[in-house]
């Protein structure tokens, strides 16, 4: 609450998820990825790179490093995300020894870890019967890493509002087997959504009721459950797609991406300081696919040749005009 911007970022990838798999395309390009994101911030300010790290299981760890290692030499490590969706039959050691790799090997170039993926999400990490173990577990392991390694790496867990599709009591049961452990080993809680893609339309003005409702709402939960408002709120996604609603078949257009991005953007950092929230990351960079005109492959502000929409320019003049 001590400062008086944000810190940014953005996804800088192009696979996108879908309820019926991963959205593709055209391959990533990391000469044009470092160029735009260098394109999106002046030298006084950061970008973080969000990327994912999503351990399957110890067959899984040499293809998941292979990819660390080409993200660390593009440059784009800056706040990882460390999913666990390894099979229920494994022991949890295997995800907890996979964590202690990642933060001794790359911990010195990453600002904040998040352990597990959308745990209170009943399809994604929240799907396995181990979520709350390893989060709590893997959150006391990777600060007891930090702390053994002298790194300053920011250590949390993420989140997505509260609905059909989540975790029933999820909070209350979290606190219970967590404690004050789980609160004192956490610098950050994220939080993931989406206003206005996969409902009916909004307009603009509602789009922006609903972002504020949601924060309030989120930060309410949080006091809640004894997670006090010291501890700050990370936006660790948010988008708004191009394309087509595949529900509604309502046209999504660039002009209207570019408004909605800097309704939100400008939203949160009103409620910034109130709520303590330091940080909002952008999904995504570049689309997966824009020929395919369903929204989950146009979730960039770039084409998947790296032509920039206007939303582009509308996230680098919110970057540079909004940042720490």
């Amino acid at each position: 609450m001590k400062s008086n911007g944000l810190t940014f970022g953005i996804y800088p990838l192009s696979v996108a998820g879908t309820p019926i798999g991963l959205a593709t395309g055209p391959e990533d390009n990391y000469e044009k990825i470092s160029s735009a994101l260098k394109e999106l911030k002046d030298n006084a300010n950061r970008l973080l790179p969000r990327m994912y790290a999503v351990y399957m299981g110890p067959e899984t760890e040499e293809k998941v490093f292979n990819a660390l290692n080409r993200y660390k030499n593009s440059g784009l490590l800056g706040d990882l995300t460390i999913g666990c969706l390894m099979d229920q039959s494994l022991s949890l050691e295997y995800w907890f020894n996979f964590v202690r790799k990642v933060i001794k090997e790359y911990g010195p170039l990453l600002e904040s870890i998040q352990i597990t993926n959308e745990p209170n999400l009943s399809f994604m990490d929240g799907s396995k019967p181990y979520v709350f173990e390893a989060l709590v577990r893997g959150i006391i392991i990777a600060k007891e890493e930090i702390t053994k390694n002298n790194l300053k790496v920011k250590i949390g867990f993420g989140s997505v509002p509260e609905g059909e599709k989540t975790i029933p009591h999820f909070w209350e049961s979290l606190m219970n087997i967590g404690g004050d452990e789980l609160i004192h080993s956490i610098d950050y809680v994220g939080h993931n959504f989406y206003v206005d893609v996969f409902e009916e339309p909004l307009e603009i003005e509602e789009i922006a009721i609903s972002v504020e409702n949601i924060l309030r709402k989120f930060r309410d939960t949080l006091n809640r459950n004894r997670i006090p408002t010291t501890i700050p709120i990370h936006i660790t996604e948010n988008g708004w797609p191009t394309g087509k609603n595949p529900f509604i078949q309502i046209e999504r257009s660039y002009a209207k991406q570019s408004d909605v991005l800097e309704k939100v953007v400008r939203t949160v950092y009103a409620l910034h300081q109130e709520l303590n929230i330091t940080h909002y990351e952008f999904f995504g960079l570049r689309d997966a696919d824009s020929s395919k005109d369903d929204l989950f492959h146009q979730f960039g502000i770039m084409k998947d040749d790296y032509s920039p929409k206007p939303a582009f320019y509308t996230y680098q003049k919110l970057v540079n005009e909004l940042s720490k």
